[in-house]
């Protein structure tokens, strides 16, 4: 019995050796490549090499245990969450609640945290840090809701993508050069670690439970569609910072 639970321990702790090590080779290309290019292009030496060594050990055991917690928390919880919404038999209803889920989960996003950081610093306090992360996150709350009404009513996506991006370049062609740059910065900070398990965990699952949805169909591009959102609600507070 001691020896079959020795070998049970044994094996369990190779389990979580060999996941830190599928981690491990999503992240250890990108540091050797860089330290490479460093060395030999670059012809600079490697600074504080003790300092990137544990840095780079941090990064695995973090990832490893956030994207752990994902597939744990986000995903079977979004899912099951929107299996559940139909229960609410309100389609506006349904639409508020998506609305408040992609705001709330762009808010955390460590991405767009970082941009917005980057953008008030460049921009001298011009543009807030503040004012840009919940910019985007209005815009990405009404492409979550656009993209669930999409779900309900099984309407093609490209139905709603042909006017959203029309609409985009007509707001580019008025706003500032610099927050165009900055729109298109933003819709791909919002696609991050939070935002695409949890929404679109909640889009298949929503999806799974209607019969008049097919979730191969309607399941995906409620991502492009909220990125879109971000894109447009940052050029309109572009343009908005004109008047």
């Amino acid at each position: 019995m001691k020896k079959a639970r020795g070998v049970g321990i044994w094996m369990s702790f190779f389990d979580v050796l060999k996941a830190f090590w599928e981690t491990a080779k999503n992240v250890l290309p990108i540091v050797i490549f860089l330290c490479i290019f460093r060395l030999i292009v670059l012809r600079k030496p490697i600074e504080e090499i003790k300092t990137l060594v544990l840095g780079t050990l941090l990064s695995i055991i973090g990832l490893h245990l956030f994207l752990k917690g994902i597939s744990l928390s986000l995903i079977p919880l979004g899912d099951s969450v929107g299996r559940d919404l139909v229960v609410l038999n309100n389609k506006y209803l349904i639409a508020i609640f998506a609305f408040v889920v992609g705001f709330f989960a762009t808010m955390v996003e460590p991405g767009l945290k970082a941009l917005a950081l980057e953008v008030e610093e460049i921009s001298t306090g011009a543009i807030p840090m503040n004012v840009l992360i919940n910019a985007v996150g209005i815009g990405f709350g009404l492409g979550m809701s656009i993209g669930i009404v999409k779900i309900l009513n099984n309407i093609p996506t490209k139905t709603i993508l042909f006017p959203v991006l029309l609409l985009a370049m007509i707001l580019g062609y008025f706003a500032p050069r610099e927050f165009v740059d900055i729109a298109i910065d933003s819709a791909s900070a919002t696609t991050g670690p939070v935002n695409i398990p949890l929404n679109m965990a909640i889009a298949l699952g929503l999806s799974k439970i209607l019969e008049t949805s097919d979730p191969l169909l309607n399941g995906f591009g409620i991502i492009g569609l909220t990125s879109m959102g971000a894109v447009i609600s940052v050029l309109v507070l572009g343009i908005l910072s004109r008047i």
